[in-house]
């Protein structure tokens, strides 16, 4: 579910995005950490090298990026908002040990919600949160 960073400044072009240093940085952040991160851990990982950088920066180029569509915001938790430049339909599995979220195939389509006839549905999502392969094996170990 590799996502190009050229791809996507071609994208946010399309779209009329200004494409402003910082907002180029966090999109390459995203596309290089496929760790679903909050906008808290792409600050972070980016106030070294941007030192210009703020939050508000990146939340604005956030919620910029979800509102064009490259990228997808995450509410397993209700405290929590996390961003995934993966925008094709998939699944996420949250481990309550490591908090690590990991994504997984799955036809989404393919669920029937046959209460829900004349609704008009504008996001899916599938949640699953459980204990990882990692965690489980340093769970026997301990």
């Amino acid at each position: 579910m590799k996502v190009d960073f050229e791809d996507l400044v071609t994208e946010l072009k399309n779209k009329n995005i200004r494409l402003s240093h910082q907002r180029l940085k966090v999109l390459e952040y995203l596309t290089q950490n496929y760790t679903h991160p909050t906008a808290d851990q792409i600050y972070n990982g980016l106030h070294h090298e941007v030192p210009t950088l703020s939050k508000t920066t990146v939340y604005n180029t956030l919620n910029s990026l979800a509102e064009a569509g490259l990228v997808r915001t995450i509410n397993i938790e209700d405290n929590e908002i996390r961003y995934d430049i993966s925008t094709d339909d998939h699944g996420h599995f949250k481990c309550k040990s490591c908090r690590k979220i990991y994504d997984f195939k799955v036809d989404i389509n393919s669920i029937e919600a046959t209460d829900l006839n004349g609704f008009e549905i504008n996001d899916k999502n599938i949640y699953f949160k459980g204990i990882c392969p990692e965690c489980q094996m340093s769970n026997k170990e301990k």
